[in-house]
């Protein structure tokens, strides 16, 4: 059972971190750095050349390697796609664990799932290093912002080295429990909501298409009443634009939910529990990938259901 203790950012925490190494400066990546350089040293690394520009115009200390850019940093926010790229990072040929001083911490950002925990934590641990288990919510401008939604799983110790970096970025941060992998199990709960809603979103405003309503009202509508939601207000009007000749901007790919979904998938059959309607969403992820949309907004998860609109 998870030790469950929310607390809301205060930002006034003892600065033990002043040097923290961001790998990958691309649409999330950047502005958290950004962010990050207005309090903290920022070590940033990326493999294209002209985000390392935009980096150093941000105030923020570029390198030529992941390696270069992780030494001496106190912490290292890593945001990646899956357990297998986690692992390359930190332990591949060009793996960067081995670079950080001891006491450091890595902070995880990404949802990777709980599998890929234990292994990494144990790997650190022999390097002295700690794995702060910190997945976050909230798109390229909250990022910026300061305004992340951010569930910590991490020990008390670990947790205190990495709070100065998740203070900066989040504006509700909250301690689910003292392990890594607490944040992984709370993040996958999310998602399951989050991905059921956007699917549930999208069939929705396709059945007002389908009923000859005039979309955009509907979601007006709806969104006032109790059929409204975060998700419904949030990629509504993403959803509209999905037919549209450029699509709408992606801000969240449409494959994030395949891989997302798959994880709540394998988390609740492991334990013994049905997800119906998590499964019935997954599957409308799953056949957007199938049919080219992997790259596109989630929120062309619409065209799934109906791939034309019906009314103009």
């Amino acid at each position: 059972m998870l030790d469950t203790t929310p607390t809301t950012s205060d930002r006034d925490h003892p600065a033990t971190t002043e040097t923290v190494a961001v790998l990958g400066l691309g649409a999330m990546g950047l502005p958290m750095a950004t962010r990050l350089a207005t309090g903290l040293t920022v070590h940033g690394f990326d493999i294209a050349p002209v985000r390392l520009g935009l980096a150093a115009a941000a105030g923020i200390e570029t390198f030529g390697t992941a390696k270069e850019a992780a030494e001496g940093a106190d912490a290292l926010l890593l945001a990646v796609r899956n357990g297998e790229q986690l692992d390359e990072v930190l332990f591949g040929e060009d793996g960067v664990a081995a670079s950080l001083k001891p006491g450091a911490v890595v902070i995880l950002t990404s949802t990777v799932g709980t599998d890929a925990i234990p292994g990494t934590v144990a790997r650190l641990a022999a390097l002295g290093v700690g794995l702060v288990d910190a997945p976050l919510s909230g798109g390229p401008v909250r990022a910026g912002e300061g305004d992340l939604l951010i569930v910590v799983g991490a020990t008390p110790s670990d947790y205190e080295k990495a709070h100065p970096v998740l203070a900066l970025l989040a504006s509700t941060l909250t301690v689910v429990g003292d392990r890594p992998g607490d944040g992984q199990a709370l993040k996958t709960v999310n998602q399951l909501l989050c991905g059921v809603h956007i699917a549930a979103a999208a069939e929705a405003l396709a059945l007002a298409d389908a009923l000859g309503l005039d979309q955009a009202k509907t979601l007006a509508a709806l969104e006032a009443g109790a059929a409204g939601s975060f998700m419904l207000s949030n990629r509504g009007p993403r959803i509209l634009e999905a037919y549209t000749e450029s699509g709408a901007e992606v801000l969240s790919r449409l494959d994030i939910f395949v891989k997302d979904m798959g994880i709540v998938g394998k988390a609740a059959r492991s334990a013994g529990l049905a997800a119906p309607v998590a499964a019935a969403a997954e599957q409308l992820y799953l056949l957007g990938q199938a049919q080219g949309l992997a790259a596109a907004d989630d929120s062309a998860v619409i065209k799934v259901v109906a791939p034309a609109r019906r009314t103009a």
